[in-house]
């Protein structure tokens, strides 16, 4: 049913990562989210007054606050289609991150109030007069949120929409909620027991429990969350397969709201090639990994010696010193300044985010290191982060096979 109502609802509806479709979908799905959680607050708040029962007014309430969510989930479509302009040149799509966020607050603040409606319910309890009509009602309330469940993660899936993945979550509780308010009647009908007040506490809670989730989800994006490191294997692996890229480090990646994503890279190239030629091998793998992984790439092209034995055999040394003092450690950037009396070795170090040595002590355990090797070398380093996870190992196995290939046939191009 999804299917044929996006085919009929939504124009262009194949071309996903057009930003105007994304808001065809967004708007669509707030619609539609807006009349049937209406519709269900309408008929459970109605209920629930008619019959006393603060469960089924609960679940009314929190449709309505579901609507509400749907109302904020459609302007921050309609917003975050708005193209980019000189003071957002990045676009405004993160809006839709915003949008989840407020959609996760109102869910908490739902959460609370449901919570202390219970509390007082189960203090002051009053009995409620429910029945078939109640059991039917409740019933298809549960379908039609297992409908709406499905929908929005379609839709999300389609476009890449965090905030309907939360909306589909929401959706997903409230069948919960729903199934429970129902035991609660069906127990009332059967044995007299007046369960609802502590029905209306599960549902607050669950509620609850939902809204800080969504938080958590929504907010990642926002605070700069990390891309998945299927991404970043994907943005090395297809670097890597080029001739003449030797090696690869440095890797940002910014996300600037679903399917915006912009990276930066360095990349090492042989110092001996023609800076032309190396400039346009950049320019060709910028452009077609860029376009094969749908972000924006922009590299940093690293010239490195690969034709000196002296500062070929030294970068081994130190690299193997380095993983001595810490093995996740990686070296890029060497290069060496020699001198009559002494050499400055300039490279930089890449760890992890939880190495457990500060900046300060890896760096004079490093210029140690170099020390150990020839009192004359004295080194200047930078302690870098990575700021993407990756497989470290692989990495740098990929990033030596490279560099070694360069080092065995150091004529190959002199020529060029």
């Amino acid at each position: 049913m999804t299917a044929f109502l996006i085919r009929h609802f939504v124009k262009d509806y194949q071309h996903t990562q057009d930003p105007q479709v994304r808001s065809r979908y967004g708007k669509f799905a707030g619609i539609v989210g807006i009349c049937t959680n209406l519709l269900l607050a309408a008929l459970k708040m109605l209920l629930g007054m008619l019959s006393g029962s603060l469960a089924i007014l609960a679940d009314g309430i929190n449709n309505l606050s579901d609507s509400a969510s749907s109302i904020v989930t459609l302007v921050g479509f309609k917003l975050a289609g708005k193209p980019a302009d000189a003071e957002h040149p990045f676009g405004h799509q993160r809006i839709e991150y915003i949008s989840g966020l407020i959609v996760s607050f109102v869910i908490l603040i739902v959460g609370v109030q449901l919570i202390q409606e219970a509390v007082g319910k189960i203090l002051h309890p009053e009995a409620a007069q429910t029945g078939a009509l109640t059991i039917f009602i409740l019933i298809g309330s549960m379908l039609l949120k297992l409908w709406q469940c499905l929908f929005y993660r379609n839709i999300a899936k389609r476009i890449n929409a965090t905030s309907l993945l939360a909306t589909a979550a929401d959706s997903r509780n409230d069948v919960f909620a729903t199934a429970a308010v129902l035991g609660s009647v069906i127990v009332t009908i059967c044995t007299g027991v007046n369960l609802d007040g502590y029905l209306g506490l599960v549902v607050a809670i669950l509620v609850l429990i939902t809204g800080i989730q969504l938080v958590r989800e929504t907010s990642g994006p926002l605070l700069g969350q990390a891309p998945s490191k299927e991404l970043v294997d994907s943005i090395y692996n297809r670097i890597m397969e080029y001739d003449g890229i030797l090696g690869v480090h440095d890797l940002a990646v910014h996300n600037y709201g679903p399917n915006r994503w912009f990276a930066s890279i360095h990349c090492e190239v042989d110092a001996r090639q023609d800076v032309l030629v190396s400039h346009d091998l950049i320019d060709n793998i910028e452009r077609t990994v860029g376009a094969g992984l749908g972000i924006q790439l922009v590299i940093h092209m690293d010239p490195i010696i690969v034709d000196d034995p002296r500062t070929n055999n030294l970068r081994r040394q130190v690299k193997d010193m380095v993983k001595a003092v810490e093995p996740t450690a990686t070296v890029h950037d060497f290069r060496v300044v020699w001198g009559p009396t002494h050499a400055n070795l300039i490279f930089d170090v890449a760890v992890p985010f939880d190495c457990q040595l500060s900046g300060k002590d890896l760096q004079a355990r490093i210029a140690q290191g170099v020390k150990a090797l020839d009192p004359s070398y004295y080194c200047v380093v930078t302690i870098d982060r990575n700021y993407v996870p990756r497989d470290e190992e692989l990495l740098e196995e990929r990033n030596m096979e490279k560099e070694q290939a360069a080092f065995a046939d150091p004529d190959q191009k002199e020529d060029q």
